[in-house]
């Protein structure tokens, strides 16, 4: 029993939070706001004012309760979430709003990761046996840590996809939560510490780091296909 539990709690906390973001959605609640924010960049100050309303609810809770708000990011929106993270500089300070952020992105990478373990580890594992990409895998598996830090330097890089294609690969846990600590940290302080100057740039550079984010990603796909084995 405690066995059977130990592998499907990472499921049953996943659909706990879709359960929170649908209800926080559907009600306006913070992850509306957050969402609404990230697609209406060019009226930062609307944004932001939304934002702080809706924390300023929590009082003294409201750090916590901006974490849990990234955790869901993490966990739920296909979209790089680095793009929600600049509010929290403006919201808490620099070195606060960066570490919220990061802790945020740190725990629900380790959630997708255990939820793609449980949901998908054993199957990716039998239908590639013996094939040629089974190669490959072995070689994510191995340089896990530095995949996931390599691809969260890319500001464009959907969190939740990575985490959760690592874990289904069989990349640790503890690899992945790594990674993304020391990966993400320079992103999430560097946007927490420019906070609004971020809503007047990206805009108008948008198509530039997307352009950016992709040749990055492509090198990085070339370097796992070429490398098989061993470490970096």
């Amino acid at each position: 029993m405690n066995e059977r539990f130990r592998s499907i709690w990472p499921v049953l906390l996943l659909v706990a939070i879709v359960g929170y973001a649908v209800f926080s959605w559907s009600t306006g609640g913070l992850v509306r706001v957050l969402a609404d924010g990230a697609g209406a960049m060019g009226d930062n100050e609307a944004s932001l004012e939304a934002l702080r309303q809706v924390l300023s609810r929590w009082g003294a809770f409201a750090p916590a309760v901006y974490v849990a708000a990234v955790v869901v990011e993490v966990l739920v929106a296909p979209i790089p979430g680095t793009l929600l993270y600049a509010p929290a500089g403006a919201l808490f300070g620099g070195l606060q709003g960066g570490a919220l952020s990061l802790i945020g992105n740190t725990i629900g990478a380790a959630i997708a990761c255990a939820v793609g373990r449980s949901l998908g580890e054993q199957a990716v594992a039998r239908r590639l046996e013996g094939s040629r990409l089974a190669g490959h895998v072995e070689a994510i598996r191995a340089r896990g840590f530095w995949v996931v830090l390599l691809l969260r330097l890319n500001p464009l890089t959907s969190s939740d996809l990575v985490s959760y294609t690592a874990g289904a690969l069989g990349v640790p846990v503890s690899r992945v939560a790594l990674g993304t600590f020391i990966g993400m940290a320079p992103l999430c302080f560097a946007q927490a510490y420019l906070a609004e100057q971020i809503f007047r740039i990206l805009p108008g550079a948008v198509w530039v780091l997307i352009g950016a984010g992709l040749i990055y990603v492509a090198f990085l796909v070339v370097w796992l296909t070429r490398r098989k084995s061993g470490t970096p």
